[in-house]
């Protein structure tokens, strides 16, 4: 017979509202007595009831994670981190991946699955600043990404212009005056392609560099494949360039395979930069210099952020935005030192 509540408390010699207590963390409990407790825990091998448990504070001890694909390794090993603190906070992760479909993410806030979690954290990739009024949802959520602001929750992202700016300064700072930018998206002003363009060009204009349109390489999705394309696209054009920068280190990984395949010297002729600080970028050859964004921080305040909000679901607090700090991460694909 497994162990219960009432034996925990026998063996100790309290109140079973006392293990209750101690089960649940509740800080007014003497040492000496939380001591007692968890000793009886330990030798009758108890475990809690959560679904009870569950039940009487009307939580799931779950949260949601929403991303738009986890087969791009900066979805992944973001939620890899997002499990991890979760973990560390004693609660699960129940991850949906929307594709980076609109209609998928709106269904996803709407969906019954919302009713087995406490909240989500939601990446948006397919809807856009004019869909914030759906963020206006009956359950706590913490927004990520740059496609939608100001809206009714809170927000964890990156500084995206200032980090772009950064990354573009240092190329520059090396000497490289022909910096082509692969990923760019047609039109965009408000995504992490838009917003990471426009930190590229106030760099350009703040040094009195002139930008060349035929220097921005547009992508649609950014996947190595996409990185590749655009840059045999550049390379067939004749553009001429001495630097490149990737608004993402898969983008830039792809087009670091087709400058080595046309004996592009890198970095002697060409320096490349991406964005994401991937685990791989540090393993290419050569190593990928790149943005590191502050994923790790991204998702601890992601998830800290929502567990405030699912413990005091009627504060009136208004939405935060939170901006993560950032770090040019330099390796052997950019020398960022006058040559």
């Amino acid at each position: 017979m497994a162990a219960t509540l009432h034996d925990v408390a026998r063996l100790a010699g309290v109140s079973i509202k006392t293990v209750s207590n101690v089960i649940n963390d509740y800080p007014h409990v003497r040492p000496t007595t939380r001591e007692r407790v968890q000793a009886a825990i330990s030798e009758l091998d108890y475990t809690p009831n959560l679904t009870a448990r569950n039940l009487r504070s009307g939580r799931t001890g779950t949260i949601g994670l929403a991303v738009p694909d986890l087969g791009l390794a900066y979805f992944a090993e973001l939620a890899a981190e997002v499990i991890a603190e979760a973990e560390r906070a004693g609660v699960s992760v129940l991850v949906e991946q929307t594709g980076s479909d609109r209609h998928r993410e709106l269904d996803l806030l709407r969906s019954a699955q919302r009713k087995l979690t406490d909240g989500l954290i939601f990446s948006p990739l397919g809807m856009s600043q004019e869909d914030v009024g759906y963020l206006d949802v009956p359950y706590p959520m913490v927004l990520l990404g740059e496609r939608i602001f100001d809206g009714p929750v809170d927000h964890v992202t990156m500084r995206n212009v200032e980090a772009a700016k950064e990354a573009t300064r240092s190329l520059l700072g090396a000497g490289r005056q022909r910096i082509a930018v692969i990923g760019a998206h047609n039109g965009e002003v408000i995504g992490s392609a838009g917003l990471r363009l426009r930190g590229h060009l106030e760099a350009l204009e703040e040094a009195g560099v002139a930008m060349d349109p035929d220097l921005i390489g547009y992508t649609t999705l950014w996947h190595r494949a996409n990185g590749a394309l655009t840059m045999r696209e550049l390379l067939a054009r004749g553009v001429d360039f001495d630097a490149v920068f990737g608004l993402n280190d898969t983008l830039a990984l792809g087009a670091m395979r087709v400058l080595q395949e046309a004996g592009r010297s890198i970095p002697d002729d060409v320096a490349v930069i991406g964005w994401d600080d991937l685990d791989e970028a540090q393993y290419s050859i050569p190593s990928l210099t790149t943005v590191a964004p502050g994923r790790t921080w991204i998702a601890h305040t992601a998830v800290q952020t929502l567990l405030e909000r699912i413990k005091n679901p009627d504060a009136a607090a208004e939405p935060r935005l939170r901006l993560a700090d950032f770090r040019i991460v330099e390796r052997e694909s950019a020398r960022l030192t006058e040559r």
